[in-house]
């Protein structure tokens, strides 16, 4: 049997593509599935493929694959794409592993800068004045119970 040449016999790339290379070693699969399953389910046909990389040696990094702009030229020459690669995220550099909002903005900054992530591009600790946990902090800092604070306000 003839081996077919290899530039044939290699699967298209679609871009953008996230690759997740996890150490196998740490038993990171589960986690690595959860990042890729979270970017698929957010970004859906906005992503060309997420790949999951198992390695070893304690490696969790995450990068995204794209295509540069092309100037119109080389579109009409029909030539490939010239790519970049970005680090998203290294675990070691990092130190640990990002939280899902900050890898979806991070994706989403270079997928499509003007998208809007809903929920996850809110504020959630903006407080209110006044509300109940700014009041259980600031007794928290000055170490006084709010019965102290509403008798010292009254004098």
């Amino acid at each position: 049997m003839e081996s077919a040449p290899e530039a044939e016999s290699l699967a298209p790339v679609h871009l953008p593509r996230i690759t997740i290379r996890f150490c196998t070693q740490c038993k990171w699969m589960l986690r690595a599935a959860y990042f890729a399953q979270e970017l698929l389910s957010t970004f859906s046909t906005s992503l060309g493929e997420v790949s999951l990389i198992p390695a070893t040696g304690g490696v969790f990094t995450i990068d995204i694959i794209y295509a540069s702009t092309q100037s119109n030229q080389e579109a009409l020459n029909g030539q490939p794409p010239t790519t970049q690669t970005a680090r998203l995220w290294d675990r070691r550099a990092e130190g640990g592993f990002p939280e899902v909002k900050n890898l979806k903005q991070l994706v989403r900054n270079v997928v499509d800068p003007d998208r809007d992530l809903g929920h996850v591009d809110r504020d959630h600790n903006g407080q209110k004045p006044g509300s109940a946990s700014d009041e259980k902090d600031s007794s928290v800092s000055t170490g006084q119970s709010s019965t102290e604070k509403a008798e010292e306000s009254v004098k």
